[in-house]
């Protein structure tokens, strides 16, 4: 028989747990990141989350693919941006292709975009692997910057070629 205490304890650990259910009830799958860069014409298709642990080879794999294009410079991409953007790709159907306008942005490659009059920040959270421009050609970017904003989590802007996610302050534009 369920005592008045176990039973005030069994509601107060539920009540703990229940705002963590979407991220408990994740772990139980597979994650894959599957993705095409515009730039570099290379594909992937990485586990990284599997048997409820992480797997850094393929995170390795992710923060590669996301490298700058234009200098081939690799910077460690927050596993929670990757969060983010399958969990925004798996919205609208692993099936449909995500695709990446720019990850990681050197300094080098930054300064470029500023210098032909580009309008990016000085202070570029790509610059710290921190944010990602993407799009889903199937999908109107409309409609990826609302799922986006849906997670409240960092920023997030629409532009007419692609959404740009990050996981700074949240705000969005």
């Amino acid at each position: 028989m369920i005592t008045r205490r176990g039973f005030l304890k069994a509601i107060a650990a539920g009540t703990a747990i229940y705002p963590f259910r979407n991220a408990i009830a994740s772990i139980k799958g597979d994650k894959v990141f599957n993705a095409y860069n515009i730039h570099t014409k290379e594909s992937l298709n990485a586990v990284y989350f599997a048997s409820g642990r992480y797997d850094y080879s393929a995170l390795r794999e992710i923060n590669y693919f996301l490298r700058c294009h234009y200098t081939n410079e690799v910077e460690t991409i927050d596993v929670r941006l990757i969060e983010l953007i399958s969990s925004i790709h798996n919205i609208f159907g692993s099936d449909k292709q995500l695709q990446i306008i720019s990850g990681y942005r050197s300094l080098k490659y930054n300064e470029y975009l500023r210098s032909i009059g580009r309008k990016v920040s000085k202070n570029s959270l790509h610059l710290l692997g921190l944010a990602l421009d993407f799009t889903i050609p199937e999908i109107d970017n409309f409609e990826l910057f609302q799922a986006a904003k849906s997670f409240r989590i960092g920023g997030v802007g629409l532009y007419p070629e692609f959404v740009h996610v990050d996981t700074g302050q949240i705000r969005y534009w």
